[in-house]
């Protein structure tokens, strides 16, 4: 998977996710060659989902389906 900036260049290219314990370990690359791993704590995960509202959790549902 793959992030993008605003101009359409790579950000970061998202290789896997991990559990580690509670936490979930993002690994990949950014900006294509610096290897980085990023931690999600479930506080911070909570307060990732109070982003979202029914436009958006049915905008990330047909997210999957678009070319």
């Amino acid at each position: 998977m793959k992030l993008y900036s605003q101009d359409g260049s790579e950000l970061m290219q998202v290789e896997s996710l991990e559990r580690d314990g509670s936490d979930l370990v993002i690994k990949g690359k950014v900006f294509g060659s610096m290897p980085m791993s990023a931690r999600l704590k479930p506080e911070e995960a909570r307060k990732g989902l109070k982003l979202l509202n029914v436009r958006m959790i049915g905008f990330l549902l047909t997210l999957l389906f678009r070319r």
